[in-house]
C-alpha cells in the first residue's frame, strides 16, 4: 500500500516558486531607464545631428571654385544667411537631395546663399556631374579636406545652416527634402 501523502507536502508543491526580488528590481530599473530615454526623445527629429559647432561661429575657409576660378573666402559670405552643403559625386544620397538644393537655391537666391563643398572627389567628375544634373550654385573644391575636418564632416551629405552673422544654427546630415530644408531655413531666419 502506498504511503499517505501529507497535506502540507501537497500544498507546497502547488505553490509558485518565489521570484528573486533582486532580479525583479534590476529588470524594472532597466525597463524604466529605456522608457525614460524613449520618452525624452519623442518628437525629436531623428535626422537632426547635434554638433558642438551649432551656436558657434562657422570655421573659416578659403577654397577654389570647381572651375578653377577665384578662391572663395568664408568671410566674404557673411552678411547673408548661408546654406553650406558638403557633397560628392559618388554619394547617392547627395544626388537624391540635389534637386531640392537646386530648386531652393533658385527660389531663395535673393535672401539666402547656397555653396557646395566637394568632399573627397575629383574635379573632372564634379564638372561632369554638374553638366549632367545642373549647378545652380557655386561649388568649391576642398582638395586637402581641411574645411571638412574643421566642420567635423563624418560623411556626405552634410549641410550647415549659417546665419547672416556667420554663426552655425543647424547641421543636417541626411539628404534634404522640401520639409527639412524649410525647417532648417527657419533656423537662420528664412
Amino acid at each position: 500500500m502506498a504511503a499517505p501523502v501529507s497535506s502540507s507536502a501537497g500544498a507546497k508543491g502547488a505553490e509558485r516558486p518565489a521570484i528573486n526580488r533582486r532580479v525583479l528590481l534590476v529588470g524594472l530599473a532597466v525597463v524604466a531607464t529605456l522608457l525614460g530615454v524613449l520618452l525624452a526623445n519623442l518628437g525629436r527629429d531623428p535626422h537632426s545631428i547635434r554638433s558642438p559647432l551649432v551656436g558657434r561661429p562657422a570655421p573659416a575657409f578659403a577654397l577654389p571654385t570647381v572651375d578653377g576660378g577665384a578662391v572663395v573666402r568664408s568671410e566674404a559670405l557673411r552678411g547673408k544667411p548661408l546654406v553650406l552643403n558638403f557633397w560628392a559625386t559618388w554619394c547617392a544620397p547627395c544626388l537624391e537631395e540635389h534637386e531640392t538644393l537646386q530648386r531652393t537655391a533658385a527660389a531663395r537666391a535673393a535672401d539666402v546663399q547656397f555653396v557646395g563643398v566637394v568632399y573627397e572627389d575629383e574635379e573632372d567628375r564634379v564638372k561632369a556631374f554638374q553638366r549632367r544634373y545642373g549647378a545652380g550654385f557655386p561649388s568649391l573644391m576642398d582638395p586637402e579636406g581641411k574645411a571638412a575636418i574643421a566642420y567635423g564632416v563624418a560623411g556626405v551629405p552634410e549641410t550647415y545652416f549659417i546665419d547672416a552673422s556667420g554663426v552655425i544654427r543647424a547641421k543636417y546630415a541626411f539628404p534634404l527634402d522640401e520639409s527639412s530644408m524649410a525647417d532648417n531655413l527657419r533656423k537662420i531666419g528664412r
